[in-house]
């Protein structure tokens, strides 16, 4: 997920997408421990997308405190 696309989201959004990608990294943890994990690259992909929201989260947390 791009950032660009992130930030079009709404904070709502943005809780319910967080919280969908950890599921998935739950879920794709325990397909690596039981070792039926197809993909392990897509583990990095949604690490990575958990980041920039938490970012872009802790970005409007920012400008609403400095407003």
């Amino acid at each position: 997920m791009k950032a660009k696309e992130i930030r079009d989201m709404s904070t709502q959004e943005l809780e319910k997408k967080l919280q969908e990608f950890k599921d998935e990294l739950f879920n794709l943890r325990f397909q690596l421990a039981t070792g039926q994990l197809d993909n392990p690259l897509r583990i990095k992909s949604v690490r990575k997308s958990i980041a920039r929201i938490k970012t872009i989260m802790r970005e409007r947390e920012l400008e609403k405190a400095k407003a």
